[in-house]
């Protein structure tokens, strides 16, 4: 019936053709329109290093202050948390898709501030690092010596020194996750020895930190600037 109408009157059937065509123009102008629509919800990681703790330690005294008080921010739907025996903690804050993530990481990051004085002193040294964080894995780099020239601890600091940062200075990266570990060193400490000597592991400790000060050694030859005074009356 409708199609005969608009066969037998052509002039309707175009009208009501503009008509559809301006309606359907107008409401692109107001209805949002997304390239990329969010499928995924965002996401926000919190990381922390208690050196010296083992997984449980880690856990009762890191993952569940900081849990406490990240749980309830606006907006999340869930938390997980993982602790390892060397001492890591990581946690990542789920929340509606949708969701401001700047918003949401500046919520976390203010709750993070809260537990952190109830944290233990090594971790509060340390800190603890809030990150906008994207649970899927957009690319990944891999690096290798064709000829073996260079070993696994040369590639592992040139890739944190260069590649890094470049990459975390991409527009649209949002964090990265690097396999590569950091110039260190591990001390094994005899128990027995320590107590002939009647020393402890914090006595150890704060000698290394003390021989592990950076002084400033100030310059030679330097002429001492003058300070110009200025004095006025009325």
């Amino acid at each position: 019936m409708i199609a005969e109408t608009f066969i037998r009157r052509p002039v309707l059937a175009i009208v009501a053709s503009l008509v559809i065509v301006l309606v359907g123009l107008l409401a692109m102008r107001s209805l949002p329109i997304g390239q990329y629509p969010e499928i995924t919800p965002p996401t926000v990681s919190v990381t922390g290093s208690y050196i010296g703790a083992d997984a449980q330690t880690v856990e009762q005294t890191v993952a569940t202050p900081v849990e406490v008080q990240v749980n309830g921010t606006p907006g999340m739907t869930y938390l997980q948390s993982n602790s390892t025996s060397n001492g890591q903690m990581s946690m990542t804050v789920n929340f509606e898709v949708g969701t401001d993530i700047n918003i949401a990481a500046l919520d976390v990051q203010n709750r993070v501030g809260i537990a952190l004085p109830t944290l233990p002193q090594d971790v509060q040294r340390l800190g603890l690092t809030v990150r906008k964080r994207n649970p899927s894995i957009l690319m990944l780099v891999a690096m290798y010596s064709p000829k073996g020239s260079h070993s696994s601890t040369f590639l592992d600091n040139y890739a944190n020194v260069f590649i890094k940062d470049a990459l975390l200075r991409t527009k649209g990266v949002g964090d990265i996750v690097s396999r590569a570990d950091d110039f260190s060193m591990r001390i094994w400490l005899k128990p027995d020895k320590l107590a002939q000597l009647g020393i402890t592991a914090g006595d150890i400790s704060a000698a290394l930190a003390e021989q592990n000060a950076q002084i400033a050694a100030g310059s030679i030859g330097a002429h001492r600037p003058k300070k110009a005074s200025r004095s006025s009356t009325s």
